[in-house]
């Protein structure tokens, strides 16, 4: 068997102790909980049975906390994935959604997320779904709009004639009510 993974010095077990007790986060607590048991001497798959998990996770935790300190061993979140377009194809998106289609060139009157998307494929030979074409165009402050829809024979006239007026909301008591005795 290798020797296990040494602790860095600069800390002791009283003031990871100390940082657990003034966390509110509780996975983060059992994590400095257990690395201080190792400081204390105790052994590794005692800190592993406090901290209900495997001698590996234990070993990554010791890993992670010489690397960075207890900020190491803090809950992170994942990157995910990073986006399909750079910033130079942002920017020529939102110029092309700014000038609109062109229809003897693009074949269309108006952009759809489709458009957009083959558009994409055929400037920069990048392949985008429309649904992540949709979370791109949001985020750059683009929504979708449409009109609303008018019959081709409504009268404008008959429209006034026809609307209701309501009653205002809020009326004022008469001055002069019977009081309760």
């Amino acid at each position: 068997m290798g020797q296990p993974i040494r602790l860095r010095e600069d800390f002791c077990s009283s003031e990871l102790r100390a940082l657990a007790r003034a966390c509110k986060d509780g996975d983060w607590t059992r994590r400095l909980l257990a690395v201080s048991l190792v400081y204390d001497g105790r052994s590794r798959s005692e800190a592993a049975a406090f901290g209900g998990v495997g001698l590996q996770i234990v070993r990554d935790w010791v890993t992670r906390f010489n690397a960075r300190g207890p900020e190491g061993l803090k809950t992170g979140k994942a990157h995910g994935k990073p986006s399909l377009l750079n910033d130079a194809q942002r920017a020529a998106l939102v110029q092309a959604i700014e000038r609109g289609p062109t229809p003897y060139l693009d074949g269309v009157v108006r952009w759809r997320l489709c458009d957009l998307a083959q558009w994409l494929w055929e400037e920069f030979r990048v392949s985008v779904s429309e649904q992540t074409l949709s979370r791109e165009v949001r985020a750059l402050g683009y929504r979708k709009l449409s009109a609303r829809p008018k019959h081709h024979a409504q009268n404008a006239d008959a429209i006034e004639e026809y609307k209701k007026t309501s009653p205002p909301q809020w009326m004022k008591s008469p001055t002069d009510r019977p009081r309760a005795k």
